[in-house]
Formats: structure tokens, sequence, C-alpha cells
């Protein structure tokens, strides 16, 4: 019948195998979360906010996290042991995004609705942004040392 095919379930994606990280990755993972969670608390104590106002270390944390973060895809793409300390133990455990969303409730909670979606938009934009400059920085910069070593 004409238009059959229209109603015939999709293909499915292959799944992707699901091997187990190596012991060393989990530890560099975890020893890296404990470092970048720790800084994220001292980010926190030194610019502290009361509930419903702008959360600075929040937005500080995931935009710095998100340029460090852009920089490291591009300066380190291997799936060597410094990678994932650096990318998901450090820099995952020093961005937020509970914290972010938890202080975008907690602006809505107090009234502050007009704060609320202007820190939603303003944290998001920045690390975003912050995370495609780190990618050029780090490009500009291997650029550079390789026309250097050219010559």
């Amino acid at each position: 019948m004409p238009g059959e095919e229209a109603l015939a379930a999709p293909p499915q994606p292959r799944p992707r195998s699901r091997r187990a990280a190596p012991g060393s990755v989990l530890v560099a993972v975890a020893l890296g979360g404990a470092v970048g969670a720790s800084a994220r608390h001292g980010l926190a104590l030194a610019l502290p906010h009361q509930a419903g106002s702008f959360d600075t270390a929040t937005l500080l944390a995931n935009a710095l996290g998100g340029l460090l973060i852009g920089a490291l895809m591009v300066v380190a793409p291997g799936a060597g042991r410094l990678r994932p300390f650096l990318g998901t133990g450090v820099l995952g455990g020093f961005t937020t995004f509970s914290t972010y969303i938890v202080d975008i409730g907690a602006a809505v909670e107090a009234g502050a609705v007009p704060l609320a979606v202007v820190f939603a938009f303003a944290t998001m934009a920045a690390s975003l942004l912050a995370a495609a400059l780190g990618m050029r920085a780090a490009r500009g910069l291997l650029a550079r040392d390789r026309e250097r070593s050219a010559r």
C-alpha cells in the first residue's frame, strides 16, 4: 500500500560498545573531581550571594570552565589520563549545572523572575561563548607553534 513505508519504525542506531574504563582513568576522574569541586567551593566562599540575587560565582565557574574545556578539547584530543583528569574531573567538578538550576529556582521563588531569566541566559551564553573562544584560542596557539617549528 502506498505510504506504508512511512508507518514503519525508523531504523535504530547500532548500540555503542560500553567498555568499562580502566581503573586508572576512574581514579584520575575522581581525583580531578575532588580538585575541581574544591575549587568551585572556594569560589563560592569568595563570592557569596543571597538567595534570589545574581550568583557571580556560578557564572564565573561555568564561563571559566567552558573556556578551559574548549581549549582542552583542542589541545588534548586523545583519551590518555590527562584529559579525563582535567576535563571530566577537574573542570567537570568546577563547573556546575546543578547550582545554576538551583539559583534560577531560588530567584523565581524570591520573586525575582526577571533576574532568573537574565541569569539563565547570561550563564548559558557566557559558558558557550567561552568554550568557543577557548577552542579558537587553542587552535590559534597551536597553529602559531606549528609555524614557528616549520621555520
